[in-house]
């Protein structure tokens, strides 16, 4: 099974109309062939991924599952918007990585009423200013204003259509009073953490966009900037949504994705796995904590999890 490479993000509008493209074409409109539960053929899927950590993980693991079940299973790396569109048009079958209501509720508002909420796989989900935490000047981010010199007057973002650079453009910046001292810098995740990681090797004072559950909190000490104002929303859900029509279409795999959920642990333990411990071959990562957690295959999958074997 190919494992699912952690690419730099294109990040202009026609990088990401681009990226539809190649979907459209690639899946084919979202046809249905006849899948393993109506009678043992191959069944043809498409899964969407951005290059998020915790997005990566669950669609490596899912990845992995699926073409156990015998799926046959195509993963397209495409960017926020576009991922909504192609799910909402039918040419991506399912995504399992929207954050609501907040990051992604912009997308949600244009395309729900196409997109079906297949379930929350994670409750708790919440978006961030970070700093490393020997940088201890700020604790919150009304510290900021009087702090521009200490990182340059930069924040560090993600991509540009994400929900959380949306967020620290439209509401942090201006509640907080700091467009006259900081520059939102729109790049891309593995861009972000380059940079997060190369201030820390050197100790330096470095301000980013960042979200919990991520791997960033595992590999360093890191400090959440305290959000008085609740600029930044409150907690979210990650979702699973997929194209109209799919639960009738993948009866048996939409049941298990309802069934699906990760607790704050075991994201942790998955991402360490396969980002962390399997970063040359997150294919087999995902079979790494799969034959691990055999609990979560059981109680994912029901009685069809009888007679996988996830040992290499």
């Amino acid at each position: 099974m190919p494992s699912i490479n952690r690419t730099r993000h294109l990040t202009r509008i026609a990088a990401a109309a681009a990226s539809l493209a190649v979907v459209a074409s690639a899946c084919g409109g979202g046809g249905v062939e006849t899948g393993p539960e109506e009678g043992g053929e191959e069944q043809s899927v498409t899964i969407g991924l951005i290059q998020w950590d915790e997005a990566i993980a669950v669609t490596n693991v899912w990845q992995t599952i699926l073409e156990e079940k015998g799926y046959d299973v195509t993963v397209e790396d495409v960017e926020v918007a576009p991922m909504f569109q192609g799910v909402s048009q039918g040419d991506i079958d399912v995504f399992m990585d929207a954050w609501l209501p907040d990051t992604h509720g912009e997308y949600w508002d244009e395309y729900g009423d196409q997109i079906e909420d297949v379930g929350t796989w994670y409750d708790g989900a919440t978006l961030h200013l970070t700093v490393p935490e020997y940088v201890d000047e700020v604790d919150s981010i009304e510290d900021l204003p009087d702090n521009a010199d200490l990182f340059g007057g930069e924040i560090v973002g993600i991509e540009a259509g994400s929900g959380l650079v949306q967020r620290t453009q439209n509401d942090v910046i201006p509640d907080y009073g700091l467009e006259d001292d900081y520059e939102l810098v729109e790049s891309s995740t593995p861009a972000m953490l380059s940079e997060l990681e190369s201030a820390i090797a050197e100790e330096e004072p470095v301000l980013v966009t960042l979200w919990r559950p991520h791997i960033a909190y595992v590999n360093h000490d890191l400090k959440d900037l305290e959000d008085p104002e609740g600029a930044l929303g409150e907690g979210e859900e990650i979702h699973t949504v997929a194209r109209e029509g799919f639960a009738d279409d993948y009866s048996e795999l939409n049941g298990w994705l309802e069934n699906f959920n990760l607790s704050a642990e075991e994201l942790e333990s998955l991402e360490e796995v396969i980002i962390n411990e399997y970063s040359d071959d997150q294919a087999e990562g995902a079979r790494t904590w799969l034959n691990d957690n055999p609990e979560f295959v059981e109680r994912t999958l029901d009685e069809d999890a009888e007679g996988l074997d996830f040992s290499s």
